[in-house]
């Protein structure tokens, strides 16, 4: 007779046999309760049982005897057989069931909502951005707290998630944080529960250094969650934990749709701000306009993307939700590091770019494109301060953002607009540790009343105080005009701050521009010429003399720029010097400006 013991100290809750049982091994013999658990007994043998110690009721210490048990073949068909696994769990049933409520495939009208609108759900949108099958949701079973007005049938029917889908997820391989309002439900409205959320996720990125992606479509705050404890919601965390986060991981905002108040200060927060054609952008919707008394608009009043594009808020303007995700992966793709090189252009091409003549226009974005890997260039801002180009691109695979003056407007002359622009963007590129290189052409400042009417001074004062402490390399290409403090403000300050400071052939320098450095420096001996054709053709020779003085190959010999080189070796300039220091780490910044 074998011996069957107590594994444990406890209280017998069931004797499954009794003395002449058959039993076929793993078959439970005795269930033992201790510290509320159920502990299981089983045959560890095909036997027989010979005699039951234990009832019921029976205390028992570790090693107590419980039953004694005859090794041996069974062939009763009634032998008591282990216990059959389960097929279906209840319980996981109900958890599977409750997740399947809030997908697309249980809310067919909210997708019809959306497919009338021309957009994807929240759900669409994410699987889109993340690499199949990595996206993992934090709190979808979250309904709103509305318990106190709505049952919870109806909540879980009406308000899946809270009405934001956020978790971590992964893009091009790199884990990143996702968080989608869904404007089917209560208008994409930041309810108690999905701050809650919020919070969670954007400490989560800070604690472990993940960027953040937010579709930003909704209403902003919402009015009716009767479970919210408080009154005022002020002490709601998520826009603090959201602005912290700023330049110490990338933050990238898409907005579709409407998007008001609270969703939009988020937006406002973002390092890149991708809207599709129809977004509205406010920061007050309809319903708090009207209750300030300012009127009453529609949706389509407020913030239209032409105005929002025009005036700076938004960075790229895309077609659709596809197209902000594609976006959205290829910003990510530059700050993810080196990657294999594209197909670079024809070095020589450059030459022709920069016509000989000096007034002729030209296209910057075909310098650029020129200078960069083949479709890798992404210009932000493109909408507002024409004067400067700011663009992300690829050189031999190594990312870097491109500075440019543009000729044709205000002949590359730096306005407000251009110098906030410009300013903004190398911080942008500061904080993600991205070399930059500036493409100079340009008189200077913009000068005169009207611009000073804009603030100039305190704008343009912002590209030397941001250059004069960038953290990652620099360098900068001077194509032909290279005047004044706009020159020196597209050198970090000074022609001498520059990992390198090269001219094309093209270029020219000064302190001022020159036409007007003569009439101010020879204006006592003009004026003393009566003759008027005899006075331009003086002023005529001295500015000739003087751009003669002031062309690249003779501020070269003076060793105020490092050279002026044929076009063509410009990539190398950029691959041999810029992109062999290396950048420190991002987020070296303590913050981005968002403007």
């Amino acid at each position: 007779m074998h011996e069957v013991v107590s594994p444990l100290q406890g209280r017998v809750v069931g004797v499954l046999v009794e003395t002449g049982t058959a039993v076929r091994q793993a078959a439970t013999l005795v269930v033992i309760e201790s510290m509320k658990m159920e502990h299981v007994v089983v045959a560890e043998v095909d036997g027989t049982v010979g005699a039951v110690m234990v009832t019921p009721g029976d205390g028992v210490r570790a090693g107590d005897p419980l039953l004694l048990l005859e090794p041996g073949t069974v062939t009763e068909d009634t032998a008591l057989e282990a216990a059959p696994a389960t097929t279906e769990r209840t319980d996981l049933a109900a958890v599977i069931e409750r997740h399947a409520l809030g997908l697309d495939a249980a809310r067919p009208d909210a997708v019809a909502r959306r497919r009338k609108t021309g957009q994807r759900t929240a759900r669409e949108n994410i699987a889109d951005l993340c690499d199949a099958e990595s996206f993992v949701e934090f709190a979808p079973l979250a309904i709103a707290a509305q318990r106190r007005r709505r049952d919870v049938e109806d909540l879980i029917a009406r308000t899946p998630a809270d009405g934001l889908v956020g978790g971590i997820g992964r893009v091009g391989g790199r884990p990143v944080v996702v968080a989608s309002y869904d404007y089917t439900v209560l208008a994409g409205t930041q309810g108690f529960q999905n701050h809650r959320k919020k919070d969670r996720l954007f400490e989560l990125a800070e604690r472990q250094g993940l960027p953040v992606v937010l579709f930003a479509e909704g209403g902003g705050g919402r009015p009716g969650d009767t479970d919210a404890p408080g009154v005022s919601g002020l002490d709601t965390m998520a826009f603090h934990l959201f602005a912290r986060l700023s330049g110490t991981v990338p933050l990238v905002g898409i907005a579709s749709g409407r998007c008001f108040a609270g969703n939009a200060a988020l937006l406002g927060c973002c390092d890149v701000v991708i809207a599709t054609e129809g977004a509205n952008i406010g920061m007050g919707g309809p319903a708090m306009i009207e209750g300030g008394g300012l009127g009453q608009y529609a949706p389509e009043d407020i913030g239209p993307l032409d105005e929002q594009v025009a005036n700076g808020v938004v960075d790229l303007r895309v077609d659709d939700e596809a197209a902000a995700v594609g976006a959205t992966r290829r910003y990510l793709g530059y700050l993810a590091g080196p990657t294999t090189p594209g197909p670079a252009p024809d070095p020589t091409a450059l030459r022709d770019l920069v016509p000989e003549r000096r007034s002729l226009l030209y296209e910057i974005r075909d310098v650029i494109a020129g200078i960069a890997d083949e479709d890798s260039v992404v210009e932000l801002r493109a909408g507002f301060g024409p004067g400067i180009v700011t663009a992300l691109a690829m050189v031999e695979g190594h990312p870097l953002g491109i500075v440019a003056n543009d000729p044709r407007h205000l002949g590359g002359a730096i306005d407000a607009d251009g110098a906030d622009k410009a300013a903004r963007f190398l911080q942008h590129c500061d904080g993600y540790g991205l070399p930059i290189l500036f493409l100079c052409d340009t008189p200077g400042f913009m000068v005169g009343p009207e611009a000073e009417r804009t603030g100039l001074v305190r704008h343009v004062s912002r590209m030397f105080v941001t250059g004069a402490n960038l953290s990652v390399p620099f360098a900068t290409v001077v194509l032909r005009k290279g005047y004044g403090l706009g020159a020196q403000a597209m050198a970090g300050g000074s022609f001498r701050a520059p990992l390198f400071c090269v001219a094309w052939p093209t270029s020219e320098f000064g302190g001022m521009n020159l036409e007007g450095a003569v009439r101010l420096g020879y204006r006592k001996e003009l004026g003393a010429i009566e003759d008027e054709d005899e006075r331009e053709a003086l002023f005529t020779e001295m500015v000739e003399r003087a751009y003669e003085h002031g062309r690249g190959l003779n501020v070269a010999t003076h060793v105020e720029i490092d050279d002026v080189i044929d076009p063509a070796d410009t990539r190398r300039w950029i691959t041999g010097v810029l992109l062999a220091v290396p950048p420190p780490p991002a987020g070296g910044r303590p913050n981005l400006d968002t403007w």
